[in-house]
């Protein structure tokens, strides 16, 4: 992901491109049994023939505009979905966000298959996750990337071999670091999505907000807006809760006026 583009957008500087991005366009795809899509849908993945809807009818993976959704239908849509936690989900479809590349839908799927089981027969999606996880870890445990964060003498985990690049030392000494979203989900949290901070992970060291390097480009800066403010209101002692809300609701106002986006980042220090 390329940093240079990260910081234009965080100083608002591309207010046409994201004009742009939030218009309903329709993209063509080649080779897909649907000729003409429009957002959020990018194209189509894969048929589950082990995994029916209601109406007996294979699942359908579709590849989809995450970013789009976040600013047009749900900002808190993440990695993925299905109709029983994201009711604008169609029930015979699963929801891939675009990820590049592309070595987690694997596991996506598999989380997916075993909530939408659960939750279509009623249970909660607090309870659906907690099994859909136990489902996803399976997969990721076998991947061997554990090797890949461990010292090599120590043999213990070296969290600063999660780090893929400095975006930003702020003036108040916060570090903003992209890290592997993937390792991080594999090793250390599987439900981390977009981004976090020490307040809130364990794992993230002091003084540092973590980026996914898997969240697009164009919702960097929203993601920065987010954890950034929510560092900074619990830093003033509010609990995660309250925090996260009001983190939301700034957000959710960026996306409306994203004229506004760069003065907002300032005033949480960027």
């Amino acid at each position: 992901m390329d940093d240079t583009r990260i910081m234009r957008l965080a100083e608002a500087v591309v207010d046409g491109l994201l004009q742009q991005r939030i218009s309903r366009i329709t993209f063509r795809i080649v080779g897909s049994e649907k000729n003409d899509m429009e957002l959020p849908y990018l194209y189509f993945f894969k048929e589950l023939s082990d995994v029916k809807s209601k109406d007996g009818v294979s699942i359908r993976v579709m590849v989809v505009d995450g970013d789009w959704i976040r600013s047009n239908i749900d900002q808190e849509w993440t990695n993925f979905g299905q109709h029983y936690r994201f009711d604008f989900v169609p029930e015979g479809e699963f929801w891939l966000s675009e990820e590049k590349p592309r070595d987690e839908y694997i596991f996506y799927i598999e989380h997916l298959k075993k909530e939408y089981e659960l939750m279509r027969q009623g249970h909660s999606y607090d309870d659906a996750i907690v099994q859909a996880d136990r489902e996803e870890m399976g997969k990721r445990r076998n991947t061997g990337d554990l090797e890949k964060v461990l010292d090599g003498k120590t043999k213990r985990i070296d969290y600063k071999k999660f780090r893929v690049r400095l975006i930003k030392i702020l003036e108040s000494g916060v570090e903003c670091w992209k890290v592997n979203g993937r390792l991080v989900r594999s090793i250390l949290d599987v439900d981390f999505v977009s981004g976090g901070h020490s307040h809130v992970y364990y794992f993230v060291p002091e003084g540092e907000v973590w980026i996914d390097n898997k969240a697009d480009a164009d919702d960097v800066p929203y993601i920065l807006l987010h954890e950034l403010h929510e560092t900074n209101l619990m830093e003033k002692g509010w609990p995660y809760s309250k925090a996260h809300a009001d983190s939301s609701r700034i957000e959710a106002y960026a996306h409306k006026h994203v004229d506004e986006l760069n003065d907002l980042l300032v005033e949480e220090g960027w």
